[in-house]
């Protein structure tokens, strides 16, 4: 008996997947935690951001009237001295004016200062003589004296102090015109 497998029987097949239309749901939640995800990180990054910028800044002119104060150890080294204090109001005059001072040369900064009404004249003029004093101890290497250099420092402290803004918080508020006055009374 000669038995031959008909020709006609095949093996069993796989199942056949039958979309049910909810195969976009995972794609779709994935991106929706995705971007909620981001959206927590950035509200929180901003949350932080704007306590850090709710800090009070301390104001130009007293961080320079602060480290005017912490230059006065440095007054046996004349060099490094000078370096701090023209450093010093080079960096209030840049935050306080809007100037770029710290890397410019002392001409190209004087110029810049005299095209503008930023200082008076006399301001000016004392800043100039002020630069250049530091700057000979700082490049030609001239050893000034104490007094030469407390009198820089004098020079720096009166800049600032000069240029300084003006408080108006304390101002008296206007009078209130006679009309408001009686108008506002009780009958």
């Amino acid at each position: 008996m000669n038995q031959q497998a008909p020709q006609d029987i095949h093996d069993i097949k796989p199942p056949i997947d039958i979309p049910n239309g909810w195969e976009w749901i995972w794609p779709v939640l994935a991106v929706i935690v995705l971007v909620a995800i981001l959206a927590i990180a950035w509200w929180l990054w901003k949350r932080a951001r704007s306590r850090m910028l709710m800090v009070p800044l301390v104001p130009a002119h007293i961080r320079a009237k602060q480290a005017l104060a912490r230059a006065l150890e440095l007054i046996g080294r004349p060099k490094e001295f000078c370096v701090v204090v023209s450093d010093t109001v080079r960096t209030y005059l840049e935050e306080r004016f809007n100037v770029h001072a710290p890397d410019r040369t002392t001409e190209e900064f004087l110029y810049e200062l005299s095209e503008t009404p930023l200082l008076s004249p006399d301001q000016k003029e004392s800043l100039g003589r002020f630069l250049e004093s530091c700057d000979l101890v700082k490049f030609a290497k001239y050893e000034p004296g104490e007094n030469e250099l407390r009198e820089l420092h004098s020079a720096a402290v009166r800049l600032v102090e000069e240029t300084e803004p003006v408080e108006t918080s304390n101002a008296t508020p206007p009078p209130i015109p006679k009309q408001v006055q009686t108008a506002n009374r009780p009958s």
